[in-house]
């Protein structure tokens, strides 16, 4: 065998025992005792985790008169860093054009420059006869069978209800799921319109005009529509009790609702947008922070199995020059934040060592649901003979405190800035290739590969 990782304590998402890895090329080969390889890796103490997958990120994404400020080479290297091995972005239609030549665009960004294998979802902001065709090809032909719409930014990327309902019955037809950002658009149109009138244009105000309301609203409307439609729908980002209650009355029907969240919404609250001198805009993000009580809500809604995933909505810009853009109007800030390096090691610090999950529903949430409900499993998202040797060596009594100057992401800010997390990853395998060695970047630009993604399997 070309290499084996030894001595170390396999996690998946149902298992936990001590056993050696055996990698031939790219794929896992053997999984026992006492296996020898031409090179070998001692992960003594160490849990050895199937590769992180991020389901939800926007690399290089074109918004709200500027880009994310992550490229493919710097985010699939913050990526590497974090432990995630694979992601799936999202790309997005250009007003009037076609599904096809925003999926060329994407392919041109990332191809050559990722440092992780990658996939594709399609975000559809014009729902019409020639987009409907073109979602049997995407599912069929490229690989793409998942499709993202949004109920928020009106006059941006908001489709009407009709749009979102031809787009169920699409997705169900051909085996592929639609995903939606869930905020009611209009409302917040609004409200932000009512704020700015009255002179209320600091960050805080973000969050005032999106209360959880709106999107416990957009839920509950979105889940007839998909049960109307006879269809199956994954919620991104729930933040809030409203959102998740409208998910679980769904799932007690027997509707194939899912979820996710992310771990801004589980470990940060809305006392953040109050931070002085405009900090408060390093929070601006939809849906919004919300409160401890969400929180609470948000890992109980994990812990009963109504949120399937942990993703992170990676999205990030820099305070200079870019969320600066809204210092005298905060709906010009940008919407986003960094998260796609410190996922694992917040996660693990807050929801294994917290006692909110245990560690096998860790890597449930973070690698195993997002491999088998995105078209990767078992391919992906499992330590499994005949499995990419996707892997994260994860040293559990590593403590690092988070801080932006020590991260890979092509932003000036974090989030987590301060935070003490123990827990990091050491190593990380991507298709049986060190990339990261004890902190030090050993991958290729280029390495990652496009992973053309089977149909929706339903959990």
């Amino acid at each position: 065998m070309d290499l084996v990782i030894k001595n170390g304590t396999i996690v998946t998402a149902t298992d936990m025992y001590e056993a050696d890895i055996g990698i031939e090329g790219e794929k896992i080969v053997a999984i026992g005792k006492e296996l020898s390889g031409s090179k070998e890796i001692d992960a003594k103490g160490m849990f050895v985790f199937p590769g992180f997958i991020d389901v939800h990120t926007h690399i290089e994404m074109p918004f709200m008169g500027t880009y994310s400020s992550d490229t493919w080479e710097t985010g699939t290297k913050a990526a590497a860093f974090g432990g995630t091995t694979c992601v799936v972005d999202f790309i997005i239609q250009s007003k009037g054009g076609t599904l096809k030549a925003a999926l060329d665009e994407w392919h041109k960004r990332a191809s050559n420059n990722a440092y992780i294998d990658y996939g594709f979802h399609m975000g559809m902001t014009d729902v019409n006869d020639n987009t409907l065709k073109e979602m049997e090809t995407m599912i069929l032909e490229e690989g793409i069978p998942s499709f993202k719409l949004f109920f928020a930014y009106k006059g941006a990327l908001m489709v009407d209800d009709d749009g979102f309902y031809k787009a169920l019955e699409k997705a169900a037809e051909f085996g592929g799921l639609i995903m939606l950002h869930a905020e009611n658009g209009h409302i917040i149109d609004l409200y932000t319109k009512r704020l700015l009138a009255e002179n209320k244009t600091e960050p805080m105000y973000h969050a005032v005009s999106r209360p959880s309301i709106l999107e416990g609203e957009a839920c509950q409307r979105a889940i007839t529509l998909a049960e109307l439609a006879e269809a199956p729908l994954y919620i991104v980002h729930n933040s809030c009790l409203e959102a998740v209650e409208a998910i679980h009355e769904g799932r007690e029907r027997g509707l194939p609702i899912y979820g996710e969240t992310c771990p801004q919404y589980l470990t940060l609250d809305e006392e953040r947008y109050t931070e002085p001198d405009f900090n408060g805009a390093k929070y601006v993000m939809s849906p919004p922070l919300r409160s401890e009580f969400d929180q609470d809500a948000l890992w109980f809604a994990i812990e009963r199995g109504d949120l399937q995933v942990i993703s992170t909505d990676h999205c990030p810009f820099f305070m200079k020059g870019q969320k600066e853009m809204g210092k005298d109007n905060f709906a010009k800030i940008p919407n986003g934040a960094p998260g796609i390096e410190t996922r694992m090691a917040v996660m693990y610090t807050a929801g294994v060592l917290e006692d909110w999950i245990t560690i096998n529903k860790f890597v449930e949430l973070n690698s195993t649901n997002p491999a088998k409900m995105f078209g990767l499993f078992p391919q992906k998202g499992t330590i499994a003979v005949g499995s990419d040797a996707d892997i994260v060596i994860f040293d559990p009594e590593k403590e690092v405190t988070i801080t932006a100057k020590n991260l890979h992401q092509n932003t000036d800010y974090t989030p987590w800035e301060g935070m003490v997390v123990k827990g990091y990853p050491v190593k990380v395998l991507s298709r049986g290739k060190v990339i990261i060695d004890d902190g030090k970047l050993t991958g290729e630009k280029g390495w990652g590969k496009f992973i053309k993604r089977d149909k929706f399997y339903p959990l």
